[in-house]
């Protein structure tokens, strides 16, 4: 690492590389407003917004694998041959997912998905794998979006991100007025279909902005020694891994909301609280991509930055939680009654902990994946679920009437276990001076 003064990186260069960044992540919660203000005009709104809301579900997992391609290219990616190397990976995963979109849209796994697993009536069934006819080809969509904006993100090139979201918006939005104005919304299809739209053009954009950067960079850094997919797949398989054991924790707190004294009320109250809380946090979880990208040239610039930022999320939340703001909010911008607003802002004070502690994670995580380390985040990814299946069970045994506030406990603590993990084995590595076994594995030319 170099923290000599001609690498000395300025607060303002900081804000102006993660600013786009965090307008992006914000601006997504836009795009799913679009469609299901949409699908709320249909004449039967909410067997449309359900038709699609489960399908939706799966998307959420199955497009999971190609989102991470943005984190392994904007850590790997240095050069051309590096980049081949990552397109090669990802020609795997999308195969996978477009397989595996086949096999539920195309086969009796499908129905046994929505069937069996989510219990739709079989007058449901067809309208469902309709839509995720349309909605797994999001998912290739948002991988190769992700791929490219991997390459803009090391460029430094964040502006760009914002301006795909904001076009892609625009695009969803255009779209959506055409079937309001035309055939109207006749199907949960039609979200798909907005949906899909707007990534392609989002997709388009990140591409052509991307191929522009790559006849930027060199063919071959000299020491940069990602060659080889192999070493792609050393780094990916773990990230993949943890998301995969993440997948847990949503279902868990659900199913473990109907242990409540108040099973509409508890569900009702996390929802709301867990929404609000996603729209504070979302604009503050690029600070790995600080980290990947500026780490190495100034790392008390890095730290002094994450310190600012980590205190904005907190103060936010803090607002809404103990000022009369918080309370007109809920009422006259959400309209919910008197009971469920008190009850969400209890809930609300729970997710105090993870807004505090989500910041040094994601940090925590860059310097993870800086390393090369990310085996890690499969073992601080369990340590989660497993410190949120036991604070569910023992809050429902102790506790059973504070409701929506036990899945926000739960929640907190998990990502409290997992940044401990994280912590303990970035101090570990530090003691060892730097030296990472997988991390040099990883960078082998001789492997």
């Amino acid at each position: 690492m170099s923290n000599d003064p001609e690498t000395k990186v300025s607060f303002r260069q900081l804000l102006s590389f993660f600013i786009p960044l965090g307008i992006s992540a914000s601006l997504i919660t836009i795009s799913h407003l679009i469609i299901n203000s949409t699908l709320a005009r249909s004449a039967h709104p909410e067997i449309i917004i359900a038709s699609y809301a489960l399908p939706f579900s799966i998307l959420a997992i199955t497009e999971r694998p190609a989102i991470l391609l943005r984190q392994t290219c904007s850590a790997l990616v240095r050069d051309r041959v590096s980049f081949r190397a990552v397109s090669i990976v990802s020609l795997y995963i999308f195969s996978s997912i477009l397989l595996m979109g086949a096999l539920i849209s195309y086969t009796p796994i499908g129905k046994w998905v929505f069937f069996y697993l989510f219990g739709v009536d079989d007058d449901m069934l067809g309208p469902m794998i309709d839509v995720y006819r349309v909605l797994m080809f999001v998912s290739i969509f948002s991988g190769l979006r992700c791929l490219f904006q991997g390459v803009i993100i090391f460029n430094m090139r964040t502006k760009w991100l914002t301006i795909g979201m904001i076009v892609r918006l625009l695009v969803m939005y255009l779209v959506s007025l055409y079937f309001i104005k035309t055939n109207g919304v006749t199907s949960g299809q039609v979200g798909a279909i907005i949906f899909l739209s707007g990534m392609m053009v989002e997709a388009l954009m990140s591409f052509l902005e991307g191929r522009v950067l790559l006849k930027k960079i060199p063919e071959k850094t000299p020491e940069h020694t990602i060659e080889r997919p192999g070493q792609i797949f050393q780094f990916y398989k773990p990230l993949l891994y943890s998301s995969i054991i993440a997948v847990i924790i949503g279902p868990a707190i659900n199913s473990f909301m109907g242990k409540t004294s108040d099973f509409q009320l508890s569900v009702a109250s996390f929802t709301i609280a867990a929404g609000l809380t996603q729209l504070v946090q979302s604009f503050f979880s690029y600070i790995h991509q600080i980290v990947l990208n500026f780490y190495n040239k100034d790392a008390k610039a890095v730290l002094r930055f994450t310190i600012v930022l980590s205190c904005i999320p907190v103060l936010l939340l803090t607002i809404l939680c103990y000022t009369p703001l918080g309370m007109w909010f809920m009422e006259h911008v959400m309209g919910v009654n008197e009971r469920l607003m008190h009850a969400s802002l209890n809930t609300l004070k729970m997710f105090m902990i993870m807004v505090l502690v989500f910041p040094w994670l994601d940090y925590g995580n860059g310097l993870i994946m800086l390393r090369g380390e990310t085996k890690v985040m499969v073992w601080s990814q369990s340590a989660n679920v497993l410190i949120t299946l036991i604070t569910l069970t023992l809050c429902i045994a102790v506790s059973p009437g504070m409701n929506g506030m036990i899945g926000a406990f739960a929640q907190s603590l998990g990502m409290v276990a997992e940044a401990v993990v994280v912590g303990l084995v970035l101090r570990n590595i530090r003691k060892s001076g730097d030296r990472s076994p997988f991390h040099m594995k990883l960078n082998s030319r001789n492997e």
